[in-house]
């Protein structure tokens, strides 16, 4: 027991429990701020993954309408409104 009490009062041990508890509670990289940046780190790559996927999406649909002249057109009625001269366009809004 005076052992084990002995090695806990040695100064090294005291300085190495302290540096141990301000480090992991205290300081500006402490235990809670990692868990934090591991959560925003793995929303920033859940954003880039789905940034991709709707890239890979747009180009899809870009290279469909550069190859067909009937989605080139339909996309130009949809997206500006465009129409024949002896056409009438409503527009429905929600």
């Amino acid at each position: 027991m005076k052992k084990a009490l002995g090695i806990l009062t040695n100064k090294f041990v005291l300085t190495a429990i302290a540096f141990g508890v301000w480090m992991f509670f205290f300081d500006q990289n402490d235990i809670r701020s990692m868990q934090e940046r591991k959560q925003e780190l793995q929303g920033t790559k859940d954003n880039i993954a789905y940034l991709n996927n709707e890239i890979a999406k747009m180009e899809r649909e870009h290279d469909d309408m550069i190859g067909s002249p009937q989605k080139l057109e339909q996309y130009a009625r949809e997206q500006y409104l465009m129409k024949r001269d002896n056409e009438d366009v409503y527009v429905i809004e929600k």
